[in-house]
C-alpha cells in the first residue's frame, strides 16, 4: 500500500490514513500542549506526510514515520504557544472548582503533563499511554533507548509526584 501510495495512488494514502489516523490522534492529543488543537495538529501530520510521502525510505515503516511527523508537528507548534498555554492553564485552573471529581483528576493529569519537558511528555504517552515498546519510541523521537528509557522513569516519578501529592 506503501508503494502504491508514493506511485501517487490517492486510494491507496487514503487506505493508510484509514488505518493509522486513530494512533496518530491519540498519540498527538496525549503530547499536545494545547489540547483544543491537538485534531488540527494530527490533520497538519498528515498533510505533511503527503507531500513528503515520496522520502520514506524503502522497507521503512509507515506508522513510525507518520508517529515522528506528528512529534515534530507538535514541537513546531508547542514552540510558538508559550503564552497561549499560560492563558489556558489560568482558565483550567478555574474549572479546578468543578466538583466532578473525575473532572478534577483530568484537570490534574493535564496539569501534570503540561509540566514535563516536551520529550518527557512524548515518551509517557508513547509508552505509558499509548503501548508503544521502548525501541519504537526512541525510533519515534530521534532519541538513544537509555534516553527514551530515562525520560519515561523521570516523566513517570513527576507524575506519580503531582497526582499524588494533589490528592492527599
Amino acid at each position: 500500500m506503501v508503494a502504491a501510495a508514493r506511485s501517487g495512488s490517492d486510494a491507496a494514502f487514503a487506505r493508510l490514513v484509514d488505518r493509522h489516523q486513530q494512533d496518530l490522534r491519540r498519540f498527538v492529543r496525549r503530547i499536545c500542549p494545547v489540547p483544543s488543537e491537538a485534531d488540527d495538529i494530527a490533520q497538519e501530520a498528515l498533510l505533511t506526510a503527503w507531500s513528503r510521502l515520496r522520502g520514506l525510505r524503502d522497507g521503512a515503516s509507515f506508522k513510525s514515520w507518520l508517529m515522528s511527523i506528528a512529534w515534530n508537528t507538535v514541537r513546531t507548534a508547542s514552540r510558538s504557544a508559550v503564552r497561549r498555554r499560560q492563558r489556558d492553564n489560568s482558565w483550567q485552573s478555574e474549572q479546578d472548582e468543578a466538583s466532578d471529581p473525575q473532572h478534577e483528576r483530568h484537570i490534574a493529569l493535564q496539569q501534570a503533563l503540561a509540566e514535563l519537558s516536551e520529550e518527557q511528555r512524548a515518551a509517557v504517552a508513547l509508552c505509558l499511554g499509548g503501548g508503544w515498546s521502548h525501541p519504537e519510541a526512541a525510533q519515534i523521537l530521534s532519541m538513544p533507548l537509555g534516553t527514551l528509557k530515562s525520560h519515561i522513569s523521570r516523566g513517570r516519578a513527576r507524575l506519580e509526584a503531582v497526582l499524588g501529592a494533589s490528592h492527599d
